[in-house]
């Protein structure tokens, strides 16, 4: 005997021993008679052994034959065996997606998004890595998370468009983002500065001390984006990282800063700072992969559960009006 024989040979051995002609054969087993009688071919030649008498009625089996048939059953059924066992132990392997997350548990609804997954029939497991939105990005680029949360500006289009539209790319094609929600930052200065902000626009701000927050800050990224077009970065005077930090600095009276408005929506004490009233920077959050992983299943699955705890529709989100409704509801 030279090679073991394949289970597909087998299974012609086995289905011609029972009917008797390679015809019906191959009928059961959707292949062309010429295949059939190779498969079988290939199997004699394996074994060195003659199978088959070939009468005018059929085929019988040899002794031969007759004694290798009942092996032959035995192993196309241990095959099938070793597949459900393989298919089996696969299923109940829990994949890892790693997650980027950003902002606080709540706003990005990542409780519900992480027990979506954990209770999916896939039985993902999730690895979250806290960072800043940049750094989220960055990340996802290197590998080093399939997906992860990310902020930046509303292009013009979109929020022309009063639609929280269908993935976008950025980057050149490189991300694909899935919008969840959109939000506004809004410009709040200590109450005493109130003639320094009110009615006022960027260019009027320029001059104005602002609190500093990490380089890969979606925070710091935004205020670069608006005061280079306006011709100046603007002065910075305190560090902060999280939003009811820089909050304080500005009740402090000691600088400006931006801050999400179901952040200040949030905040029922007296307020000692005062909200420009002009000024507003609308932005998207999204949840970002790279392009080329799109349709890998794990990451898939991930967009899917998002979509599902964002009640976004299949194809894109939902309209602005009906997003603002569902958070007001919350408030």
């Amino acid at each position: 005997m030279n090679d073991l024989p394949r289970i597909q040979a087998l299974r012609c051995f086995i289905t011609v021993a029972r009917e008797g002609t390679v015809s019906r054969a191959a009928t059961l087993l959707h292949l062309t008679q010429p295949a059939v009688s190779l498969q079988l071919k290939g199997l004699e030649e394996s074994t060195g052994l003659q199978l088959f008498n070939r009468t005018p009625g059929g085929f019988t089996l040899t002794e031969a034959g007759a004694t290798l048939l009942p092996l032959a059953h035995r192993t196309v059924s241990a095959s099938a065996d070793f597949r459900t066992a393989a298919d089996s132990l696969r299923e109940s392997l829990r994949e890892t997606l790693r997650v980027g997350t950003i902002l606080d548990p709540e706003s990005i609804r990542l409780g519900p998004f992480v027990r979506s997954l954990a209770t999916s029939s896939k039985k993902t497991e999730v690895f979250l890595r806290y960072g800043l939105s940049d750094d989220v990005l960055a990340q996802i680029g290197k590998g080093e998370l399939d997906v992860g949360y990310y902020v930046d500006a509303t292009p013009p289009e979109r929020l022309a468009s009063g639609m929280m539209l269908p993935e976008r790319t950025i980057d050149d094609g490189k991300f694909q983002l899935m919008p969840l929600t959109r939000y506004d930052y809004r410009v709040i200065a200590p109450r005493e500065w109130s003639d320094k902000v009110l009615g006022k626009d960027w260019a009027d701000l320029a001059d104005l001390p602002w609190v500093a927050t990490p380089h890969t800050s979606a925070h710091r990224r935004l205020i670069d984006d608006v005061f280079r077009a306006v011709g100046a970065l603007p002065k910075r005077v305190a560090f902060a990282e999280q939003e009811e930090a820089m909050i304080e600095f500005v009740e402090a009276g000691t600088c400006l800063s931006l801050a999400r408005d179901c952040v200040l929506d949030r905040i029922t004490r007296n307020r000692n700072f005062v909200i420009a009233d002009k000024l507003a920077l609308t932005c998207d959050l999204s949840f970002a992969c790279l392009t080329s992983r799109r349709r890998e299943p794990m990451i898939s699955q991930a967009f899917a559960a998002m979509q599902a705890v964002w009640e976004l529709n299949p194809g894109g989100a939902a309209p602005i009006e009906a997003a603002r409704s569902r958070k007001s509801a919350r408030r």
